[in-house]
């Protein structure tokens, strides 16, 4: 709640021309592996999975279905990493909507996860971390 010497918030749109309806956010990890992607899917999917969107479907908006859901992808990404990410894995996330656009930007997390398995795939104890922003609009 604003106060009264605090001007109150403004909506942004983060894509022109796209009407926001929800803003979902999710963190993903790669404990094993170090696969940027796989924590790219992971944070994409953290931030869909808790959520319904029935309006599409139910008519609330009346002519907007899911073949005019839009989505855009903010993912904050360590910069090191950045260009082992496949898109197209990560887009393969979202069972609808037009994805408009996906930035990739300076984020995210390179860490110990303390230990390194080479049964699992590491080729050190890094964890990757990435996290993920989600626009849904139409």
């Amino acid at each position: 709640m604003a106060s009264a010497d605090q001007p109150a918030p403004q909506p942004i749109q983060p894509v022109p021309g796209m009407k926001l309806l929800f803003v979902e956010m999710g963190t993903g990890y790669d404990q094993h592996g170090q696969n940027i992607t796989t924590a790219a899917m992971r944070a994409c999917k953290n931030a869909i999975s808790s959520n319904s969107i029935p309006a599409f479907r139910t008519g609330a908006l009346p002519g907007v279905g899911y073949q005019e859901m839009k989505l855009k992808l903010k993912l904050g990404v360590p910069h090191s990493v950045q260009h082992e990410l496949d898109l197209e894995q990560v887009k393969s996330v979202f069972p609808y909507g037009e994805i408009l656009n996906i930035d990739v930007v300076d984020g995210g997390l390179i860490c110990s996860s303390g230990v390194a398995l080479e049964a699992m795939g590491d080729k050190n104890d890094d964890c990757y971390i990435v996290n993920a922003a989600i626009y849904i609009g139409y």
